[in-house]
């Protein structure tokens, strides 16, 4: 195993979840087995020491966790399509062999967890009840000024994704709470469904007409100002590789009607911008387009959310 190709919690061989003493336990088992007086490799005895010691300090962990949640391990993650196994048998004399038909998977298909949890050679990041619920965390009170109003408009989008997307796409899983690993910023709400990534940012607006061009989005004659989603996107984008991000703001209506406030989208400008400005009802629209459109759109990826929940939740 190369240098950095594991985190410490892959070397100790315990969940991003271990307490103390579970880390204690495994390190004592990983040192007998790695110390060069019982057989083992120096280079390895010294990893499992340099884990532990890590893992062991309250401070050391929390910083290797940012870190860790922001990829900087050196793990590298398996992206749709990457070899994984024994190379291909040659091809046959016969070419008209008739081949198994591979079954597509679909957004409405039970979640598939990647890596097995049952894989003896996989190291569960997270357990698997928590890897199993589509919901984790709530919205964090940030600041003194504005709190409540933050707090109602975002449960107001986790009851919207929680209710409209979850159900139809059994392997989305709905975090809130976030910081960024890049820069500190918050991110309100993260939707994971296979190798797709929404950021989720939310506004409590007047009833009207809002026109959003890609860039500014106005009412009235005036700008209001968006959450700065897109910077983000791209840092998220950076960070997760094996994903694609993309950034949505969803604008609710002081009356919950999710087809208020109107958005009119104009602009070139539009067409390649990173964030998406909807109303509710384009939100549930177009996050379940997103993420039942991308590939093995019913796995749960299990490094990247235990990233997300370990360093960023």
């Amino acid at each position: 195993m190369a240098e950095g190709s594991s985190s410490h919690y892959q070397v100790l061989r315990v969940a991003v979840t271990a307490t103390d003493k579970e880390i204690k336990v495994a390190y004592r088992k990983a040192a007998r087995k790695a110390h060069p007086d019982h057989g083992g490799e120096a280079e390895m005895f010294r990893r499992v020491t340099l884990a532990y010691e890590t893992l062991i300090d309250p401070q050391r962990r929390a910083e290797y966790d940012r870190r860790y949640a922001a990829g900087a391990t050196g793990r590298t993650q398996a992206r749709p399509g990457d070899y994984t196994g024994a190379a291909a048998p040659p091809p046959s004399a016969t070419t008209n062999v008739k081949r198994p038909q591979t079954q597509r998977n679909t957004a409405g298909d039970p979640p598939v967890y990647v890596p097995a949890f049952d894989d003896p050679n996989e190291v569960p990041l997270i357990p698997k009840a928590e890897a199993a619920m589509q919901v984790h965390g709530l919205p964090r009170k940030r600041g003194i000024f504005g709190a409540e109003a933050r707090i109602q408009r975002e449960m107001r989008t986790v009851q919207l994704i929680s209710r409209q997307i979850l159900p139809a796409i059994p392997a989305a899983r709905l975090i809130n709470g976030l910081r960024s690993p890049s820069d500190n910023n918050h991110i309100d709400h993260a939707v994971l469904s296979g190798y797709r990534l929404a950021l989720v940012g939310s506004m409590l607006l007047p009833k009207g007409a809002y026109a959003w061009d890609g860039h500014s989005l106005r009412h009235g004659g005036r700008s209001v100002a968006p959450p700065q989603l897109a910077h983000i996107v791209r840092h998220m984008q950076e960070i997760f590789p094996e994903l694609n991000v993309t950034g949505w703001v969803v604008l609710h209506g002081p009356d919950g009607n999710l087809h208020e406030p109107v958005i009119d989208q104009y602009g070139k400008g539009n067409a390649g911008s990173a964030v998406e400005i909807v109303n509710g009802a384009g939100l549930v629209r177009g996050l379940k387009q997103f993420l039942s459109s991308g590939p093995a759109p019913n796995r749960v990826v299990v490094p990247v959310l235990a990233r997300l929940l370990r360093g960023m939740h």
